[in-house]
């Protein structure tokens, strides 16, 4: 595979020598060389298809899909070296499109896009030990994931079901498991568990994983000579970034202009990721160490509550604003009482969350009523 490289690379640069290059290549069996230029275009499209997961870029995400699949599918078999790029490739596609139960991904049509995603976040696990921690987190985030998606549409018999494919009969799985159960017999999707194990989060998480991925595999040959080209050719954007602003003639700069419609983008693509919007920022050191608590409580489950739920996400109270009153009307008119997610994610809330909506709205109500 270093052969090859050389000689790809020694025909970019101009060098000489190229008879011998050619002589090399057309000696060379052309099954070969395909298998190893499919191998670093699928590396190519993994990096890629990881950089707009993180994005949330849905376009250039599902473009970049299409291709990791048609190389995926003319694998015969996967390479060693390849298991985690194919594996983490499959995961994102499914963890993409998780809260939408009618795709199937298996042969087996009860198994849900996150079911089968965590089929490959159980492969990835084994192909590395130093990430123990965060392995349990997101497997932890899935399982419950998997619960609450078929319980916000209201799928409360395949909720119970799948609880049983889910979980084996180990004392380790048995605080969560008690858990979910409970949760599904109350047949309410908004109770302090789901909501403090939410999708956002398990988002964010499958994020931290991309990261220490691409890091580790910032090496593969194509991203390497590409990056060679692009600053041979001087084809970065650090001067448009870095460049002063211009003021167009109504008086606002180009990068305000930019930074609009960049937020515009963001408001479409979200809808190709479950209608998952970005975290809002945290504007307190303190809402840090909350996630930091739920995450731990993972790994403690051992106290069930006599509601069998846990109320880590406990939040302060604060005062509803009459805009987030009339976004919550408006939410309940378009998408009807009782769709507090949809209204949530629709909706220009001051971090809240579906039970916030939920009660407010049970108060609005009462008011009304006077």
């Amino acid at each position: 595979m270093a052969t090859v490289a050389q000689d790809v690379s020694g025909v970019a640069d101009g060098g000489g020598g190229s008879s011998s290059v050619s002589s090399s290549v057309s000696s060379a069996p052309p099954e070969a060389l395909e298998a190893v230029a499919a191998e670093w275009m699928l590396e190519f499209a993994c990096s890629c298809l990881c950089r707009h997961f993180a994005e949330q870029s849905g376009a250039e995400f599902w473009r970049w899909r299409d291709v990791a699949q048609a190389l995926i599918s003319g694998l015969s078999q996967i390479p060693p070296h390849q298991k985690k790029t194919v594996y983490l490739c499959q995961l994102l596609i499914r963890i993409a499109q998780g809260k939408s139960l009618e795709l199937k991904f298996e042969n087996d049509q009860r198994i849900s896009p996150l079911e089968s995603a965590l089929s490959f976040w159980t492969l990835l696990e084994r192909e590395e030990i130093k990430l123990e921690k965060l392995h349990e987190e997101i497997r932890r985030l899935i399982q419950i994931q998997i619960v609450a998606v078929h319980m916000e549409n209201r799928y409360f018999k395949e909720a119970a079901e799948v609880l049983e494919r889910l979980f084996t009969d180990s004392e380790s799985d048995k605080p969560l498991r008690v858990k979910l159960a409970t949760v599904i017999k109350t047949k309410d999707p908004y109770v302090p568990l789901l909501q403090c194990f939410s999708y956002s989060l398990l988002i964010r998480k499958i994020k931290s994983y991309i990261e220490l991925f691409v890091k580790e595999n910032e090496t593969s040959f194509l991203i390497q000579e590409a990056t060679k080209h692009v600053v041979s050719k001087g084809l970065g954007a650090t001067a448009l970034q870095n460049g002063p602003a211009e003021v167009n003639e109504n008086g606002k700069s180009d990068l305000e202009t930019k930074q609009r419609l960049v937020e515009e983008k963001e408001n479409i693509t979200s809808q190709w990721f479950g209608n998952i919007k970005k975290p809002i920022a945290r504007r307190h050191l303190g809402q840090k160490s909350e996630e930091n608590r739920v995450l731990q409580s993972l790994n403690d489950m051992q106290n069930v509550g006599k509601n069998g739920v846990s109320l880590a996400c406990s939040r302060k109270r604060q005062k509803w604003t009459p805009k987030e009153d009339l976004e919550l009307k408006s939410g309940v008119r378009e998408f009807g009482v009782g769709n507090w997610a949809k209204i949530l994610v629709h909706g220009n809330f001051n971090n809240r969350t579906s039970v916030m909506l939920k009660d407010r709205w049970r108060t609005l109500s009462k008011i009304e009523q006077r």
